[in-house]
């Protein structure tokens, strides 16, 4: 372990606050050379990073060098398998997932490329129908059962990199609502054949997903199903969800580590299990993100995308998450990154107490749209509202996207319908991202924009790998933990009390004793929880499952139907 209070990893440090320019009184040929001054720009990559609308100042640049520079010896620091995570005593090593050389040991190298390959020669054998089901002659659906972590990335990544020729169709179990899955489920009719699950869970503990597996295994038997055929899942080793996967003789298991947290999983099975099924190449996917974090390796940190990034959060947040991060991607198929992005940024650095432990309050807010829908949405507020925020464009250059070698993907014809002669609908898309962001800077907005040059599996690695590192680094200079999250469990924990109490209400109104809210709550012994009494009663009264004298009030008599 690196010792933190001697400089090490993740030590806060106080900084300079932001110092910058007044950009909107720039001449057009200073701001034309202040784009070409800071353009990072990888010609190898198929990427660049323009900061030249963030105010930062050349002054601020030289003062935060030190900052940056520890920060990315912290990084090294953590590639190289130093416990980043005290209070569980783990190794952050996500980084690893597509440089496995990079592992400390050899036999970690060795379960990272071992399960790569199994995890394509399982999807293989799906789709050549060497693995199938026993009502079909091939499984044609995937159903992936997971939250957070283990629902997000999946989601963004099959939401991006969707084709109508893609091997399997994905669907979505990703929260313990019975209608959510409801729909899913009368979606998938009697394809549920023909379906494939695939439950995730590190522990196999977490409620959303054991209640999505039951839900999920009781469709499969009422269809007459042999469940367990169908079954794969993506967990710890020897875990609840482990144990039970053997017990039952699912149809394969691939592993999750304690060294990869459920934010930064995608390129792990968590990730790769189902975007192999749907088709999606994963090797691709795993190579752009190892390119990415060669880039954002460069101990020279003018030369460091991610560095740059984390600087720039820095400065439009004053280091204390002061403003919020808009993301807006101009595509489509990144829709849902805002989403991935909030679950990746807030629950790394939103953050009570730093390294040090002084009460602090760290956290930048994520939110997003696509453009142009953004433009007829919120983009009023951003440009004339309130001063809250920093944006982040994201472009993707190429308007079409072919998947090589993949008849019927293609995009290509529509990218050069004319709707006006010499004039497509993408020349209109990237019009109105380039006019945003003038129109923001005009108001003093300032924005940051990531460009690549195509939008496919590489592309999507890419990015993932650009946040992983940006958020390290970002958190290292704040001297907080970004690699853990107390806030979380607690959220657990106060939502497993909810459901003793509702047990014990149950069992107080078992004998047919009719009881109000406070009665109720004196009988359980949690008078304090009186509140809490209500709202369940009200829930299961919703439901059929208690009835009250009159109405549904505070003031009501509850009793089981």
């Amino acid at each position: 372990m690196i010792d933190k209070m001697s400089g090490g990893w993740g030590q806060p440090r106080a900084r300079p606050a932001g110092k910058g320019v007044d950009m909107p009184t720039l001449t057009t040929t200073a701001l034309w050379e202040r784009f070409k001054g800071y353009l990072f720009d990888d010609r190898a990559l198929g990427f660049s990073l323009d900061p030249s609308r963030i105010n930062f100042s050349e002054e601020w640049l030289a003062e935060m060098q030190p900052a940056i520079e520890r920060a990315l010896v912290d990084m090294q620091a953590l590639e190289g398998g130093a416990i980043a995570n005290p209070d569980e005593h783990r190794m952050v090593g996500h980084y690893w997932l597509r440089a496995p050389e990079l592992a400390p040991t050899s036999e970690l190298r060795a379960e990272i490329e071992q399960t790569v390959e199994r995890i394509g020669q399982f999807a293989a054998d799906v789709h050549e129908g060497r693995v199938r089901p026993s009502h079909a002659d091939r499984f044609r659906n995937v159903l992936v059962v997971g939250i957070g972590g283990s629902a997000l990335g999946p989601e963004f990544v099959s939401a991006a990199l969707r084709y109508p020729s893609d091997q399997m169709r994905a669907y979505f179990f990703d929260n313990t609502d019975p209608d959510g899955m409801a729909r899913v489920l009368f979606e998938l009719g009697a394809g549920l054949k023909e379906t494939l699950t695939v439950v995730i869970s590190k522990s196999g503990g977490t409620k959303e997903t054991r209640n999505g597996q039951l839900l999920a295994k009781w469709a499969y038997e009422q269809s007459g199903l042999e469940f367990a055929p169908h079954f794969v899942a993506v967990t710890g080793a020897d875990s609840e969800l482990d144990r039970t996967a053997m017990a039952e003789n699912w149809l394969a298991r691939f592993p999750m580590w304690d060294w990869v947290g459920g934010r930064t999983s995608e390129l792990s099975a968590v990730g790769l299990v189902p975007a192999a099924l749907q088709g999606i190449d994963i090797r691709a996917m795993l190579d752009g993100a190892r390119q990415m974090d060669v880039a954002t390796r460069v101990m020279q940190w003018r030369r460091n995308p991610a560095a740059w990034m984390a600087l720039l959060w820095y400065h439009a947040t004053e280091g204390r998450g002061r403003k919020d991060m808009v993301v807006l991607p101009y595509k489509d198929r990144l829709e849902l990154f805002s989403r991935y992005l909030q679950q990746l940024v807030m629950e790394s650095l939103g953050k009570a107490f730093d390294l040090a432990g002084k009460e602090v309050h760290q956290g930048i807010s994520v939110y997003g749209n696509k453009g142009s829908t953004d433009q007829h949405a919120y983009v009023q507020q951003l440009r004339d509202g309130v001063l809250n925020f920093f944006v982040t464009f994201i472009r993707i250059l190429r308007d079409d996207t072919d998947r090589p070698g993949m008849p019927g993907t293609s995009s290509a014809a529509h990218s050069r319908f004319e709707v006006e002669p010499g004039v497509v609908c993408g020349d209109y898309l990237a019009g109105f991202q380039l006019g945003t962001r003038e129109a923001l800077y005009e108001k003093g907005r300032e924005s940051i924009t990531l460009t690549f040059d195509v939008l496919d599996a590489s592309t999507v690695g890419k990015l993932i790998a650009l946040y992983d590192r940006t958020v390290g680094l970002y958190g290292s200079l704040v001297g907080i933990n970004a690699y853990h999250q107390p806030g979380v469990e607690a959220g657990k924990k106060a939502a497993a009390e909810v459901l003793s109490v509702q047990q014990a209400l149950l069992a107080a109104l078992s004998s047919g004793q009719e009881m109000d809210a406070l009665e109720l709550a004196r009988a359980i012994d949690r008078e304090s929880q009186v509140e809490t009494v209500f709202h369940v009663c009200r829930h299961l009264a919703v439901n059929g499952r208690l009835q009250s004298s009159a109405g549904m009030t505070p003031e009501s008599r509850w009793r089981i139907c």
